[in-house]
Protein backbone atom coordinates (compact mmCIF):
# COMPACT_ATOMS: atom_id res chain seq x y z
CA UNK A 1 0.00 0.00 0.00
CA UNK A 2 1.06 3.75 -0.88
CA UNK A 3 1.67 6.02 1.74
CA UNK A 4 -1.92 7.31 1.76
CA UNK A 5 -2.40 4.78 4.70
CA UNK A 6 0.10 6.49 6.37
CA UNK A 7 -1.84 9.75 5.63
CA UNK A 8 -5.03 8.31 7.24
CA UNK A 9 -3.11 6.72 10.37
CA UNK A 10 -2.26 9.56 11.54
CA UNK A 11 -5.60 10.61 13.12
CA UNK A 12 -5.89 8.88 15.95
CA UNK A 13 -9.89 9.71 16.20
CA UNK A 14 -12.19 9.83 13.44
CA UNK A 15 -15.86 11.25 13.87
CA UNK A 16 -18.34 10.02 10.80
CA UNK A 17 -20.97 12.11 10.75
CA UNK A 18 -24.14 10.29 9.09
CA UNK A 19 -22.28 6.79 9.93
CA UNK A 20 -25.34 4.98 8.61
CA UNK A 21 -25.04 5.67 5.29
CA UNK A 22 -24.31 2.51 2.90
CA UNK A 23 -20.93 3.91 1.99
CA UNK A 24 -19.88 5.67 5.00
CA UNK A 25 -20.38 2.36 7.01
CA UNK A 26 -18.19 0.48 5.10
CA UNK A 27 -15.34 3.21 5.06
CA UNK A 28 -15.76 3.35 9.17
CA UNK A 29 -15.41 -0.82 9.28
CA UNK A 30 -12.69 -0.39 7.09
CA UNK A 31 -10.68 2.06 8.89
CA UNK A 32 -11.18 0.56 12.16
CA UNK A 33 -9.25 -2.59 10.87
CA UNK A 34 -6.28 -0.03 10.05
CA UNK A 35 -6.43 0.61 14.11
CA UNK A 36 -7.85 4.01 13.89
CA UNK A 37 -10.62 4.82 16.65
CA UNK A 38 -13.78 5.67 14.77
CA UNK A 39 -17.25 6.97 15.95
CA UNK A 40 -20.13 8.21 14.70
CA UNK A 41 -23.33 9.36 14.52
CA UNK A 42 -27.19 9.46 12.76
CA UNK A 43 -29.91 10.55 12.67
CA UNK A 44 -32.25 7.69 12.01
CA UNK A 45 -31.23 4.46 13.76
CA UNK A 46 -30.92 1.20 11.16
CA UNK A 47 -30.02 -2.37 10.60
CA UNK A 48 -26.26 -0.61 9.33
CA UNK A 49 -26.12 1.46 12.59
CA UNK A 50 -26.73 -1.74 15.09
CA UNK A 51 -24.12 -3.70 12.82
CA UNK A 52 -21.78 -1.09 13.55
CA UNK A 53 -22.88 -1.01 17.03
CA UNK A 54 -22.11 -4.79 17.43
CA UNK A 55 -18.95 -4.32 15.75
CA UNK A 56 -17.75 -1.90 18.29
CA UNK A 57 -18.11 1.10 17.20
CA UNK A 58 -19.57 3.66 19.18
CA UNK A 59 -22.43 5.36 17.68
CA UNK A 60 -24.73 8.06 18.42
CA UNK A 61 -28.53 8.96 17.14
CA UNK A 62 -28.74 12.34 17.18
CA UNK A 63 -25.48 14.47 17.99
CA UNK A 64 -22.84 13.59 20.58
CA UNK A 65 -20.85 16.98 20.58
CA UNK A 66 -18.38 15.04 23.05
CA UNK A 67 -17.74 12.69 20.19
CA UNK A 68 -17.00 15.70 17.84
CA UNK A 69 -15.05 17.16 20.78
CA UNK A 70 -12.48 14.25 20.65
CA UNK A 71 -12.28 13.70 16.97
CA UNK A 72 -8.98 14.45 14.86
CA UNK A 73 -10.43 14.25 11.94
CA UNK A 74 -14.97 14.62 11.01
CA UNK A 75 -16.11 12.74 7.88
CA UNK A 76 -18.92 14.38 6.62
CA UNK A 77 -21.54 13.09 3.74
CA UNK A 78 -22.50 15.45 1.12
CA UNK A 79 -26.57 15.22 2.57
CA UNK A 80 -25.18 16.78 5.63
CA UNK A 81 -26.58 20.41 6.19
CA UNK A 82 -23.59 23.11 6.48
CA UNK A 83 -25.74 23.66 9.70
CA UNK A 84 -25.43 20.45 11.39
CA UNK A 85 -24.59 21.01 15.00
CA UNK A 86 -21.86 18.66 14.75
CA UNK A 87 -20.02 20.07 11.79
CA UNK A 88 -20.33 23.40 12.72
CA UNK A 89 -19.28 22.77 16.25
CA UNK A 90 -15.76 21.08 14.24
CA UNK A 91 -15.05 23.77 12.42
CA UNK A 92 -15.50 26.33 15.34
CA UNK A 93 -12.93 24.22 17.14
CA UNK A 94 -10.68 24.09 14.32
CA UNK A 95 -11.04 20.57 13.74
CA UNK A 96 -10.13 18.90 10.28
CA UNK A 97 -13.26 18.11 8.23
CA UNK A 98 -13.31 16.29 5.04
CA UNK A 99 -16.17 15.12 2.90
CA UNK A 100 -16.93 11.19 2.41
CA UNK A 101 -15.54 10.84 -0.89
CA UNK A 102 -12.64 13.20 -0.81
CA UNK A 103 -11.49 10.40 2.49
CA UNK A 104 -12.63 7.24 0.23
CA UNK A 105 -10.62 8.89 -2.65
CA UNK A 106 -7.91 9.28 -0.21
CA UNK A 107 -8.80 5.52 0.84
CA UNK A 108 -8.11 4.43 -3.26
CA UNK A 109 -5.01 5.56 -3.59
CA UNK A 110 -3.76 3.26 -0.44
CA UNK A 111 -4.43 0.44 -3.47
CA UNK A 112 -2.50 0.01 -6.62
CA UNK A 113 -5.71 -1.92 -7.83
CA UNK A 114 -8.48 -0.19 -7.65
CA UNK A 115 -11.55 -1.70 -9.55
CA UNK A 116 -14.18 1.44 -9.69
CA UNK A 117 -17.40 0.30 -11.12
CA UNK A 118 -19.96 3.32 -12.03
CA UNK A 119 -22.79 4.36 -14.53
CA UNK A 120 -26.16 5.81 -14.00
CA UNK A 121 -27.72 2.12 -13.35
CA UNK A 122 -26.53 -1.24 -12.10
CA UNK A 123 -23.43 -0.31 -10.26
CA UNK A 124 -24.43 -2.20 -6.94
CA UNK A 125 -25.27 -5.31 -8.79
CA UNK A 126 -22.11 -5.08 -10.91
CA UNK A 127 -19.82 -4.44 -8.18
CA UNK A 128 -21.37 -7.43 -6.24
CA UNK A 129 -20.66 -9.98 -8.88
CA UNK A 130 -16.90 -8.89 -9.79
CA UNK A 131 -16.79 -8.90 -5.60
CA UNK A 132 -17.76 -12.41 -5.91
CA UNK A 133 -15.70 -13.38 -8.79
CA UNK A 134 -12.77 -12.33 -6.96
CA UNK A 135 -13.37 -13.79 -4.19
CA UNK A 136 -14.33 -16.87 -5.77
CA UNK A 137 -10.80 -16.83 -7.77
CA UNK A 138 -8.94 -16.72 -4.17
CA UNK A 139 -8.09 -13.05 -4.86
CA UNK A 140 -8.85 -12.01 -1.55
CA UNK A 141 -10.00 -8.50 -2.36
CA UNK A 142 -10.95 -5.40 -0.07
CA UNK A 143 -14.49 -4.15 -0.90
CA UNK A 144 -16.94 -1.52 -0.77
CA UNK A 145 -20.54 -1.81 -2.24
CA UNK A 146 -23.41 -0.10 -2.05
CA UNK A 147 -25.61 -2.45 -0.26
CA UNK A 148 -25.64 -5.30 1.74
CA UNK A 149 -24.44 -8.99 -0.15
CA UNK A 150 -25.74 -11.69 1.34
CA UNK A 151 -22.40 -13.87 1.24
CA UNK A 152 -20.22 -10.96 2.79
CA UNK A 153 -23.77 -10.42 5.54
CA UNK A 154 -22.26 -7.09 4.93
CA UNK A 155 -21.54 -3.81 2.74
CA UNK A 156 -17.67 -4.22 2.82
CA UNK A 157 -14.89 -6.76 3.32
CA UNK A 158 -10.99 -6.29 4.88
CA UNK A 159 -9.22 -8.34 2.44
CA UNK A 160 -5.36 -9.14 2.84
CA UNK A 161 -4.38 -7.96 -0.71
CA UNK A 162 -4.06 -4.51 -3.25
CA UNK A 163 -7.66 -5.05 -5.13
CA UNK A 164 -10.27 -2.73 -3.70
CA UNK A 165 -13.65 -3.39 -5.49
CA UNK A 166 -15.32 0.00 -5.53
CA UNK A 167 -19.34 0.89 -6.17
CA UNK A 168 -18.15 4.50 -7.40
CA UNK A 169 -21.39 7.12 -7.57
CA UNK A 170 -21.24 10.31 -9.77
CA UNK A 171 -23.98 12.75 -8.29
CA UNK A 172 -21.38 15.88 -6.73
CA UNK A 173 -19.09 14.09 -9.43
CA UNK A 174 -17.44 12.53 -6.05
CA UNK A 175 -15.95 9.89 -8.31
CA UNK A 176 -13.55 12.47 -9.60
CA UNK A 177 -11.81 12.17 -6.12
CA UNK A 178 -10.75 8.85 -6.38
CA UNK A 179 -7.64 7.30 -7.98
CA UNK A 180 -8.87 3.85 -10.19
CA UNK A 181 -6.30 1.53 -12.70
CA UNK A 182 -10.01 -0.16 -13.52
CA UNK A 183 -13.13 1.73 -14.27
CA UNK A 184 -16.51 0.13 -15.83
CA UNK A 185 -18.99 2.01 -17.04
CA UNK A 186 -22.40 0.73 -17.14
CA UNK A 187 -24.25 3.79 -18.55
CA UNK A 188 -24.87 7.23 -18.82
CA UNK A 189 -28.33 8.28 -18.11
CA UNK A 190 -30.50 11.81 -17.09
CA UNK A 191 -30.30 11.44 -13.71
CA UNK A 192 -29.17 13.95 -10.30
CA UNK A 193 -30.08 16.72 -12.16
CA UNK A 194 -30.62 18.87 -9.23
CA UNK A 195 -26.80 19.17 -9.44
CA UNK A 196 -26.18 18.31 -13.17
CA UNK A 197 -28.86 20.60 -14.45
CA UNK A 198 -28.44 18.32 -17.85
CA UNK A 199 -27.52 14.96 -19.47
CA UNK A 200 -24.43 17.44 -21.03
CA UNK A 201 -23.19 18.24 -17.83
CA UNK A 202 -23.61 14.21 -16.91
CA UNK A 203 -21.19 13.33 -19.39
CA UNK A 204 -18.69 15.62 -19.11
CA UNK A 205 -18.39 14.31 -15.62
CA UNK A 206 -18.31 11.00 -17.17
CA UNK A 207 -14.90 11.96 -19.11
CA UNK A 208 -13.41 13.79 -16.65
CA UNK A 209 -13.51 10.51 -14.63
CA UNK A 210 -11.85 8.42 -17.67
CA UNK A 211 -9.10 11.04 -17.39
CA UNK A 212 -7.95 9.65 -14.01
CA UNK A 213 -6.91 6.47 -15.38
CA UNK A 214 -3.69 5.87 -15.48
CA UNK A 215 -2.15 4.82 -18.99
CA UNK A 216 -1.63 1.21 -17.58
CA UNK A 217 -5.14 1.18 -16.71
CA UNK A 218 -8.48 -0.23 -18.01
CA UNK A 219 -11.57 0.80 -19.05
CA UNK A 220 -14.85 -0.96 -19.65
CA UNK A 221 -17.68 0.77 -20.72
CA UNK A 222 -21.29 -0.55 -22.79
CA UNK A 223 -21.02 -0.52 -26.73
CA UNK A 224 -24.56 0.23 -26.71
CA UNK A 225 -25.06 2.90 -24.25
CA UNK A 226 -24.87 5.74 -27.13
CA UNK A 227 -23.60 8.55 -23.99
CA UNK A 228 -20.65 5.97 -23.56
CA UNK A 229 -19.72 6.18 -26.46
CA UNK A 230 -16.04 7.56 -27.15
CA UNK A 231 -15.07 7.41 -24.19
CA UNK A 232 -11.88 5.30 -25.42
CA UNK A 233 -10.38 8.90 -26.57
CA UNK A 234 -9.99 10.43 -23.66
CA UNK A 235 -7.46 7.60 -22.11
CA UNK A 236 -4.27 6.02 -23.27
CA UNK A 237 -5.38 2.77 -21.53
CA UNK A 238 -6.53 -0.29 -22.39
CA UNK A 239 -10.04 -0.50 -23.39
CA UNK A 240 -12.67 -3.15 -23.57
CA UNK A 241 -16.65 -2.97 -24.70
CA UNK A 242 -19.30 -5.19 -23.94
CA UNK A 243 -23.01 -5.30 -25.33
CA UNK A 244 -25.90 -7.37 -26.81
CA UNK A 245 -27.14 -4.85 -29.73
CA UNK A 246 -23.75 -4.00 -30.71
CA UNK A 247 -22.15 -6.75 -31.96
CA UNK A 248 -18.67 -4.97 -32.80
CA UNK A 249 -18.36 -4.48 -28.95
CA UNK A 250 -15.51 -7.07 -27.54
CA UNK A 251 -17.80 -9.33 -25.19
CA UNK A 252 -20.90 -9.76 -26.84
CA UNK A 253 -23.96 -12.00 -25.39
CA UNK A 254 -26.19 -14.10 -28.10
CA UNK A 255 -28.84 -16.92 -27.74
CA UNK A 256 -30.10 -15.32 -24.87
CA UNK A 257 -32.96 -17.88 -23.05
CA UNK A 258 -34.69 -17.51 -19.72
CA UNK A 259 -36.31 -20.14 -17.54
CA UNK A 260 -39.53 -20.00 -16.18
CA UNK A 261 -37.92 -17.35 -13.16
CA UNK A 262 -36.34 -15.00 -15.56
CA UNK A 263 -32.84 -16.07 -14.82
CA UNK A 264 -31.32 -16.12 -18.11
CA UNK A 265 -28.50 -18.30 -20.08
CA UNK A 266 -26.09 -17.22 -23.02
CA UNK A 267 -23.40 -17.18 -24.97
CA UNK A 268 -20.20 -15.03 -24.93
CA UNK A 269 -18.18 -14.26 -27.74
CA UNK A 270 -15.12 -12.41 -27.40
CA UNK A 271 -13.66 -10.32 -30.33
CA UNK A 272 -16.12 -12.30 -32.48
CA UNK A 273 -15.18 -15.98 -31.26
CA UNK A 274 -16.98 -18.51 -28.97
CA UNK A 275 -15.93 -17.41 -25.77
CA UNK A 276 -17.94 -19.80 -22.99
CA UNK A 277 -21.86 -20.31 -21.96
CA UNK A 278 -23.16 -18.54 -18.45
CA UNK A 279 -26.08 -18.68 -16.06
CA UNK A 280 -27.66 -16.07 -13.70
CA UNK A 281 -29.30 -16.88 -11.08
CA UNK A 282 -31.25 -12.95 -11.46
CA UNK A 283 -33.81 -11.57 -13.49
CA UNK A 284 -33.82 -9.24 -16.69
CA UNK A 285 -31.97 -8.54 -19.40
CA UNK A 286 -30.03 -5.79 -17.63
CA UNK A 287 -28.63 -7.82 -15.42
CA UNK A 288 -26.68 -10.15 -18.81
CA UNK A 289 -24.99 -6.51 -19.56
CA UNK A 290 -24.15 -6.42 -16.18
CA UNK A 291 -22.72 -10.14 -15.64
CA UNK A 292 -20.82 -8.91 -19.16
CA UNK A 293 -19.23 -6.08 -17.92
CA UNK A 294 -17.84 -8.20 -15.32
CA UNK A 295 -16.41 -10.99 -17.67
CA UNK A 296 -14.72 -8.69 -19.21
CA UNK A 297 -13.23 -7.49 -15.98
CA UNK A 298 -12.53 -10.83 -14.79
CA UNK A 299 -10.65 -11.94 -17.80
CA UNK A 300 -8.34 -9.02 -17.60
CA UNK A 301 -7.27 -10.10 -14.10
CA UNK A 302 -6.62 -13.32 -15.07
CA UNK A 303 -10.09 -15.25 -13.21
CA UNK A 304 -10.53 -18.85 -14.89
CA UNK A 305 -14.24 -18.67 -16.77
CA UNK A 306 -15.00 -21.67 -14.22
CA UNK A 307 -14.35 -18.93 -11.18
CA UNK A 308 -16.86 -16.35 -12.78
CA UNK A 309 -19.46 -19.43 -13.88
CA UNK A 310 -19.66 -20.75 -10.26
CA UNK A 311 -19.40 -16.79 -8.73
CA UNK A 312 -22.31 -16.56 -10.70
CA UNK A 313 -24.55 -19.04 -9.94
CA UNK A 314 -23.84 -18.29 -6.09
CA UNK A 315 -25.59 -14.74 -6.62
CA UNK A 316 -29.05 -14.06 -6.24
CA UNK A 317 -29.36 -10.54 -5.83
CA UNK A 318 -28.01 -7.71 -3.72
CA UNK A 319 -30.32 -6.31 -1.16
CA UNK A 320 -33.51 -4.24 -2.35
CA UNK A 321 -32.54 -5.11 -5.91
CA UNK A 322 -35.66 -7.14 -6.92
CA UNK A 323 -35.35 -9.12 -3.73
CA UNK A 324 -37.81 -11.66 -2.64
CA UNK A 325 -39.21 -10.75 0.83
CA UNK A 326 -41.93 -13.12 1.32
CA UNK A 327 -45.41 -14.41 0.66
CA UNK A 328 -49.33 -13.72 1.59
CA UNK A 329 -52.43 -14.41 0.28
CA UNK A 330 -50.45 -16.35 -2.14
CA UNK A 331 -49.08 -13.84 -3.50
CA UNK A 332 -44.59 -13.17 -4.00
CA UNK A 333 -43.22 -10.06 -2.17
CA UNK A 334 -40.25 -8.40 -3.98
CA UNK A 335 -38.53 -4.68 -3.14
CA UNK A 336 -36.51 -2.70 -5.85
CA UNK A 337 -34.55 0.44 -5.24
CA UNK A 338 -35.30 1.23 -8.63
CA UNK A 339 -35.93 5.27 -8.66
CA UNK A 340 -35.28 6.25 -12.03
CA UNK A 341 -37.07 5.32 -14.47
CA UNK A 342 -35.05 3.41 -16.73
CA UNK A 343 -34.64 1.61 -13.85
CA UNK A 344 -38.13 0.96 -13.17
CA UNK A 345 -38.34 -0.44 -16.85
CA UNK A 346 -35.16 -2.88 -16.41
CA UNK A 347 -37.22 -4.11 -13.13
CA UNK A 348 -40.34 -4.27 -15.29
CA UNK A 349 -38.32 -6.30 -17.50
CA UNK A 350 -36.92 -8.47 -14.89
CA UNK A 351 -40.23 -8.77 -12.95
CA UNK A 352 -42.55 -9.59 -16.14
CA UNK A 353 -40.00 -12.60 -17.19
CA UNK A 354 -41.10 -14.48 -14.12
CA UNK A 355 -44.65 -16.25 -14.24
CA UNK A 356 -47.74 -14.81 -12.43
CA UNK A 357 -51.04 -13.47 -12.98
CA UNK A 358 -51.15 -9.31 -11.93
CA UNK A 359 -48.88 -7.54 -11.12
CA UNK A 360 -49.08 -4.82 -8.26
CA UNK A 361 -46.69 -2.04 -7.65
CA UNK A 362 -46.29 0.82 -4.94
CA UNK A 363 -43.91 3.33 -6.35
CA UNK A 364 -42.21 5.98 -3.72
CA UNK A 365 -40.57 8.62 -5.64
CA UNK A 366 -37.27 9.91 -4.96
CA UNK A 367 -37.00 13.47 -4.70
CA UNK A 368 -38.77 16.25 -5.75
CA UNK A 369 -36.08 17.46 -8.52
CA UNK A 370 -36.33 14.01 -10.00
CA UNK A 371 -40.16 13.74 -10.67
CA UNK A 372 -40.29 17.35 -11.24
CA UNK A 373 -37.72 16.30 -14.76
CA UNK A 374 -38.81 12.99 -15.07
CA UNK A 375 -42.11 12.75 -14.23
CA UNK A 376 -43.73 12.06 -18.05
CA UNK A 377 -40.64 9.12 -18.12
CA UNK A 378 -42.03 7.86 -14.76
CA UNK A 379 -45.06 7.84 -16.25
CA UNK A 380 -44.56 5.78 -19.22
CA UNK A 381 -42.19 3.54 -17.08
CA UNK A 382 -44.80 2.63 -14.68
CA UNK A 383 -47.39 1.10 -17.41
CA UNK A 384 -45.50 -1.62 -17.57
CA UNK A 385 -47.37 -2.89 -14.21
CA UNK A 386 -51.33 -4.00 -14.00
CA UNK A 387 -52.27 -2.15 -10.86
CA UNK A 388 -50.14 0.67 -9.56
CA UNK A 389 -50.04 2.46 -6.50
CA UNK A 390 -47.98 6.17 -5.46
CA UNK A 391 -47.33 7.05 -2.32
CA UNK A 392 -45.66 10.25 -1.00
CA UNK A 393 -42.07 11.40 -2.14
CA UNK A 394 -39.76 10.57 -0.70
CA UNK A 395 -37.69 14.01 0.07
CA UNK A 396 -34.26 12.83 1.24
CA UNK A 397 -32.18 16.06 0.96
CA UNK A 398 -34.74 18.22 -0.32
CA UNK A 399 -37.65 20.44 0.40
CA UNK A 400 -40.90 20.97 -1.99
CA UNK A 401 -39.77 24.09 -3.85
CA UNK A 402 -40.68 22.67 -7.42
CA UNK A 403 -44.26 22.69 -7.19
CA UNK A 404 -44.89 19.00 -7.65
CA UNK A 405 -46.11 15.74 -5.69
CA UNK A 406 -47.23 12.42 -6.24
CA UNK A 407 -50.56 13.20 -7.24
CA UNK A 408 -49.23 14.81 -10.45
CA UNK A 409 -47.60 11.24 -11.27
CA UNK A 410 -51.17 10.02 -10.77
CA UNK A 411 -52.85 12.42 -13.40
CA UNK A 412 -50.09 11.74 -15.35
CA UNK A 413 -50.92 8.37 -15.96
CA UNK A 414 -54.53 8.90 -16.15
CA UNK A 415 -53.79 11.07 -19.00
CA UNK A 416 -52.24 8.08 -20.50
CA UNK A 417 -55.42 5.82 -20.18
CA UNK A 418 -53.99 4.08 -16.96
CA UNK A 419 -55.34 3.99 -13.82
CA UNK A 420 -53.34 4.38 -10.68
CA UNK A 421 -54.36 5.12 -7.25
CA UNK A 422 -52.28 7.61 -4.52
CA UNK A 423 -52.60 6.41 -0.86
CA UNK A 424 -50.60 7.83 1.52
CA UNK A 425 -50.68 5.97 4.53
CA UNK A 426 -48.54 2.51 4.75
CA UNK A 427 -51.44 1.03 6.72
CA UNK A 428 -53.81 2.41 4.43
CA UNK A 429 -52.17 1.05 1.37
CA UNK A 430 -51.36 -2.74 3.46
CA UNK A 431 -55.18 -2.79 4.52
CA UNK A 432 -56.45 -2.24 0.43
CA UNK A 433 -53.11 -4.81 -1.03
CA UNK A 434 -54.56 -7.72 1.21
CA UNK A 435 -58.12 -7.08 0.09
CA UNK A 436 -57.23 -6.99 -3.57
CA UNK A 437 -53.84 -9.46 -3.90
CA UNK A 438 -54.58 -12.95 -5.07
CA UNK A 439 -52.90 -16.17 -5.03
CA UNK A 440 -50.03 -15.95 -8.18
CA UNK A 441 -50.16 -12.52 -7.95
CA UNK A 442 -46.54 -10.27 -7.19
CA UNK A 443 -46.57 -7.24 -5.29
CA UNK A 444 -43.61 -5.16 -5.53
CA UNK A 445 -42.03 -2.11 -3.42
CA UNK A 446 -40.50 0.67 -5.86
CA UNK A 447 -38.38 3.25 -4.64
CA UNK A 448 -35.41 4.32 -2.76
CA UNK A 449 -37.23 5.36 0.29
CA UNK A 450 -39.30 4.25 3.10
CA UNK A 451 -41.56 2.01 0.92
CA UNK A 452 -39.44 -0.96 1.71
CA UNK A 453 -41.40 -1.21 5.11
CA UNK A 454 -44.55 -2.20 3.21
CA UNK A 455 -43.15 -5.47 2.56
CA UNK A 456 -42.65 -6.87 6.13
CA UNK A 457 -45.55 -5.53 7.00
CA UNK A 458 -47.39 -7.08 4.61
CA UNK A 459 -45.85 -10.87 5.15
CA UNK A 460 -45.71 -10.22 8.79
CA UNK A 461 -48.97 -12.56 9.95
Amino acid sequence: MSNAIDDIKKYKNIHFIGIGGISMSGIAATIVNLGINVTGSDWVRSEITDRLIEDGINVTIGSNLDMVKNADLVVYTAAIPKDDIELVTARKLNIPTCERAVFLGKLTEAFQEAICISGTHGKTTTTSLVSLCFIEAGLDPNIQVGAILKQLDNNYRIGNSEYLILESCEYVESFLHFHPKTEVILNIDNDHLDYFKNLDNIKNAFVKYVKLLPDDGLLVFNADDKNSQGLNLYTNSKCLTFGIQNENANFVAKNIEFDKNGYPTFDVYFDGSYFDTFALHISGIHNVLNALACIAVCNCYGISNQAIKSAFLSFTGASRRLEFKGSFNGADVYDDYAHHPTEIKATADALNRKEFNESWVIFQPHTYSRLKNLLDDFAIALLNFDNVIITDVYAAREKNTFNISSRDLVNKMTSLDKSALYMQNFDEIVKFLKENVKENDVVLTLGAGTVTEIGPMLISD
